[in-house]
């Protein structure tokens, strides 16, 4: 993947003509009360200058912490967290986990103007709303994870069995992440995709198994996708089921490769949240700064830096065929194909399947 830093000043000076500068201009009088506003998130998700343009608009600091994982988010929040953040970054496969234990705020919607632009396979969705009928969490980012390859180590396209093939042994990288690891087991071994995250005890026996087998295959279980990229920079891996990251970050210095396996394609999707609590006068500020991650300057910075596509169709229009199709929006047909994980009710069991194949 190339980044024409031209480009992107020619595309951002056309956005800063339109829905950018205006919310610039409703943000001056904002400045006056200036607060700082923390944000738990990706470390994809929060770099410096996709919040810049908030930053100016509101004269505020978003303070930025970066998590390993939803589970670990989850159990953060759940021990008492909630008070240390503004806005928290449920991921939608597993927002009932939240919802239900009551770890987040119920959402005014009216002010958030800019969910009338979202596409209706994220506006529709009912897993951010609770048994009451109260929406907790507002899908803002999405994506595929695919099968992150070095294309000149391979003659054809690697699948999942890829990363169970002993061929491959020490090169192999996998997610450490309860949901998505015992999913790709489960695709490997042949369960359905449709049963793939309500897997049956013996199903998952199956999966267990096939992960038990592939870790001495492995060269890590990766947290941080930093560390990935660097693990293909220097060769010590050369095939994992990753995000794209490695792929955009190394495409330049390196023949890189982004499967998308025909078993399932897994996707993801990222919501922002307000942690249960958070007093009045916070929520004002977290709820400019969640209705600015649907809005144009955000939308702008993370396709073309991150090559990220939010849940708004808002800048749709104005980005090249290329750009669309970079960002998996040139056929929005792919929200109703990806294989959208979700966390089952069981999924105790699975993170103790999966901290089992860890210690074995």
């Amino acid at each position: 993947m190339r980044h024409d830093p031209t480009t992107r000043r020619r595309f951002l000076s056309i956005m800063a003509a339109g829905a950018g500068a205006a919310a610039l201009q409703r943000g001056t009088a904002a400045r006056a009360a200036a607060a700082d506003l923390a944000w738990l998130t990706w470390e994809t998700n929060g770099k410096p200058q996709y919040i810049a343009p908030f930053e100016k608009a509101t004269g505020a600091q978003v303070k930025l912490s970066y998590l390993t994982s939803d589970d670990a988010q989850f159990a953060l929040l759940k021990a008492g967290a909630r008070a240390d953040y503004d806005v928290v970054n449920p991921s939608i496969n597993g927002a009932w986990r939240y919802i239900e234990g009551r770890t987040l705020k119920p959402l005014d919607l009216a002010k958030l103007p800019g969910r009338s632009l979202m596409y209706a396979a994220f506006k529709s969705t009912d897993r951010v709303s609770g048994k009451d009928g109260q929406t907790y969490a507002v899908p803002y980012l999405w994506g595929l994870n695919p099968i992150v390859y070095r294309a000149d180590k391979f003659s054809g396209e690697p699948d999942y069995g890829t990363l169970f093939d002993a061929k491959y042994k020490g090169q192999l990288a996998m997610r450490d992440y309860a949901l998505e690891a015992l999913a790709v087991a489960g695709l490997y071994v042949g369960i359905p995709r449709e049963r793939v995250f309500a897997m049956s005890d013996s199903e998952l026996a199956e999966a267990k198994k096939a992960l038990v087998a592939q870790k001495p295959l492995l060269r890590t279980y990766w947290q941080s996708i930093g560390d990935l990229t660097n693990l293909f920079a220097t060769g010590e891996v050369m095939c994992a089921f990753s995000w794209r990251v490695p792929y955009d970050v190394l495409g330049d210095k390196l023949k890189m490769g982004m499967a998308k396996p025909k078993a399932g394609i897994i996707g993801w999707c990222d919501c922002a949240a307000l942690p249960a609590g958070l007093p009045d006068d916070r929520a004002e500020l977290a709820y400019k700064f969640i209705d600015y991650l649907l809005g144009a300057d955000f939308a702008t910075e993370i396709a073309m830096l991150g090559n990220y596509a939010t849940s708004s169709g808002i800048i749709r229009d104005k980005l090249s065929p290329e750009k669309r199709e970079q960002i998996f929006i040139d056929d929005l047909a792919i929200t109703d194909n990806l294989l959208w994980p979700v966390a089952p009710p069981n999924y105790a069991a699975w993170l103790k399947i999966w901290n089992e194949v860890k210690a074995s």
